[in-house]
């Protein structure tokens, strides 16, 4: 050999050999790493598109609390800079039309307020004084207003009345609740007669204006909206959505109003669509408002259409026509011809463009892209961006899509000592002759030649999805670092698969799914790298009652975990929002029995023998408190080796950074404890 190919041989080899060292020098993800993740989002690029602005999160595992401060980078690249911060949160950064100010929420002085700080982070000053806080805000076109929302006593005519009232209710040794109509609580809290109105004030600060006085919420608080108001170009006048329905509890007709910035009636300009009009953004000509709309009235998984209402004729046509898939953001384009969208599609999120004219165009596929924001001339979107191996990290690229690049790399040291594989896609047939689709997370120094055992992770919703994305409450990186092949399916009534696929499983809760599932659970085993003694099942929400579900339809799991799941349809009624109930089991309980009965876990509590570990919060008023105590009483009962994990600081979703230590700790300890005989995690 002559010695040059002996050379280039012997660098090749070293090459190899330093890869397998730095291979080899990586560690399974802990919660510590968990928690040391800098978490980032809200990116909202300048007016110029030179730089973004948005917002990193710190977790103090010992305070338990996280604490948020705004940065900036710019969109040619760079280091990031630290713009805004302090001892408490700052947040929800928003430029000036003119970029020459920020905008930003603080807690530094109590409750959320909105203060202005010069475009580089300094001198900021307060500009509300809202007793209960600043819940969202925008910045007007003409630099001039805010609009933000808070929550006040209706029958208050002031601030000071509010704060008044809010003071008397603290100091008050009486907490009883009295109620005369439904949503008195929502979530995790009791509303205490309060509801959120939609304010305006001077950029200067000053006594600010409730231009929705009455007894409704602005916006509605359901469905979980992005901003859901808008100043029209001129700052002449506001559109926001609002429910008057009187019975809101079954409703989820959100309208859109416009009214003048200086007060007065509200008029209400999609009266005539039955379901939910919301998200209304003003094209910049002043022609037109976008909006997302759904067609049926209490079917919260309705299809969003993407909107067009014309402001001179009156009328409303639908964009998105022949695009089978949810409108979950939206932005306007500089020409008032093109909307950027944000949309979900089989496990990922895509951005594409709308036209006026109809039809969508996607620019930026197969990855998990959203947030976006656009500069004044069009030219530079910016955006967040992560996968199941990378936090959220923000995102420029041209408006055509191109030249994506990222910004900022906040992760990438504590990245580099991870070992985290991708998820990997599959495909199987599963129920309805319809094609399913999931994800895979394989274990550290995964090696197929093993038998490994398999967690299937569940999500909730139903009408939800698992994403090829980072997240801390079901971070598939956590299973799979504990030694387990981690599946994530999407199942019939997944969204992101078309509206068909979505609506399949209303009033079939236990039917198709279940397949889909059990099906998917076949094909990985088949793979031949899972042991199928070793299975593992758990899910929250809608998640945790298809964990009920499968307790007493099969014992091939040998260990479930159940977070804030129904065991009961019928008592499921507690919830606060009834339009869900009564879609998804056809009416109330009263009128259609058959069918909750039909799909209530706790009727087939005979055949429970999965050791199981129930996990509820107190504060959960989505799924209340007694679905998971009636399911462990069950189990003790029947003598199945069980556990509780009761949280009562917590509500459907377990969000203090000790709680959630504790929560890993107890899932991860149960699957442990029953998948892993003799600490195993592998065999041969």
């Amino acid at each position: 050999m002559k010695p040059s190919l002996k050379a280039g041989l012997a660098l090749f080899v070293a090459a190899l050999l330093s890869l397998s060292a730095l291979a080899q020098s990586k560690r399974p993800m802990t919660f510590d790493d968990l928690m040391a993740v800098k978490r980032l989002g809200d990116a909202q690029i300048s007016p110029d598109g030179s730089r973004v602005a948005y917002v990193v999160s710190d977790v103090d595992k010992n305070l338990n609390r996280s604490k948020r401060s705004v940065w900036v980078v710019s969109t040619s690249g760079g280091q990031p800079q630290q713009l805004i911060t302090s001892d408490k949160n700052d947040f929800s950064p928003r430029w000036s039309a003119d970029g020459k100010s920020l905008a930003f929420l603080s807690t530094r002085e109590g409750a959320p307020q909105i203060f202005v700080a010069g475009a580089d982070g300094s001198n900021p000053r307060k500009i509300t004084n809202a007793p209960e806080g600043v819940g969202e805000f925008i910045w007007s076109p003409n630099g001039r207003m805010f609009a933000f929302t808070t929550d006040v006593y209706p029958d208050c005519g002031s601030l000071d009345c509010v704060a008044r009232r809010s003071e008397m209710d603290e100091k008050s040794k009486v907490k009883a609740v009295i109620a005369d109509h439904l949503l008195f609580r929502h979530w995790d809290s009791f509303k205490h007669g309060k509801r959120s109105h939609l304010f305006v004030v001077s950029s200067d600060g000053g006594e600010p204006k409730d231009l929705t006085p009455g007894d409704h919420d602005t916006p509605p608080f359901s469905l979980g909206d992005p901003t859901a108001f808008d100043f029209a170009p001129d700052s002449s006048e506001i559109v926001f959505a609002r429910n008057t329905d009187k019975d809101e509890a079954r409703s989820t007709n959100n309208d859109l109003f416009v009214v003048s910035i200086s007060g007065g009636e509200a008029k209400r300009i999609t009266g005539n669509n039955p379901g939910s009009d919301t998200t209304p953004r003003y094209s910049p000509d002043g022609k037109y408002i976008a909006y997302r709309s759904q067609q049926r009235n209490g079917y919260e998984s309705d299809r969003f259409r993407l909107m067009l209402y014309d402001r001179k004729a009156g009328t409303s046509k639908e964009l998105t026509t022949g695009f089978d898939r949810w409108v979950g953001e939206l932005a306007w384009a500089p020409d008032s011809r093109n909307i950027f969208i944000v949309a979900e599609d089989r496990g990922r999120e895509m951005i594409g463009v709308a036209s006026i004219n109809g039809g969508v165009k996607p620019i930026i596929a197969n990855t998990a892209s959203n947030g976006v924001t656009l500069s004044a001339d069009g030219k530079t979107l910016a955006f967040t961006r992560s996968s199941l191996t990378m936090p959220a990290e923000v995102f420029a690229a041209n408006a055509s899509g191109g030249n994506a690049r990222q910004l900022t790399q906040t992760n990438a040291a504590l990245l580099a000592q991870l070992d985290l594989n991708p998820a990997e896609d599959f495909e199987y047939a599963g129920a309805l002759r319809a094609k399913i689709h999931g994800f895979v997370v394989k274990p550290p120094q995964f090696d197929k030649s093993k038998k490994y055992p398999m967690v299937l992770l569940i999500h909730g919703g139903p009408q939800g999805a698992w994403l090829d994305n980072w997240g801390y409450r079901w971070n598939a990186q956590m299973w799979a670092a504990r030694g387990y092949v981690t599946v994530m399916i999407n199942p019939h009534g997944s969204t992101g698969y078309g509206q068909a696929f979505t609506e399949q499983i209303s009033g079939d809760w236990g039917g198709a799914v279940y397949d889909d599932l059990m099906r998917g659970v076949d094909h990985v085993i088949a793979q031949g790298y899972v042991d199928p003694n070793r299975l593992g099942a758990a899910g929250g929400s809608y998640g945790g009652y298809m964990a009920n579900w499968i307790m007493g339809h099969t014992d091939r799991f040998k260990a479930i975990v159940t977070h804030a799941g129904i065991f009961n349809t019928t008592s499921m009624y507690a919830t606060e929002e009834l339009w869900f109930q009564e879609w998804e089991f056809k009416g109330a309980p009263w009128e259609n029995p058959e069918l909750y009965a039909k799909w209530s876990p706790h009727l087939f509590a005979k055949n429970f023998k999965t050791p199981t570990l129930v996990v509820h919060g107190e504060l959960d008023y989505r799924v209340p408190v007694g679905e998971g105590l009636q399911l462990f009483s069950t189990l003790q009962r029947k003598g199945v080796p069980s556990k509780l994990l009761y949280y009562p600081d917590e509500g459907h979703w377990i969000l203090k950074p000790q709680n959630s230590e504790l929560w890993y700790k107890t899932v991860l300890g149960w699957l442990d404890q029953w998948l892993k005989p003799n600490g195993a995690t592998a065999s041969r």
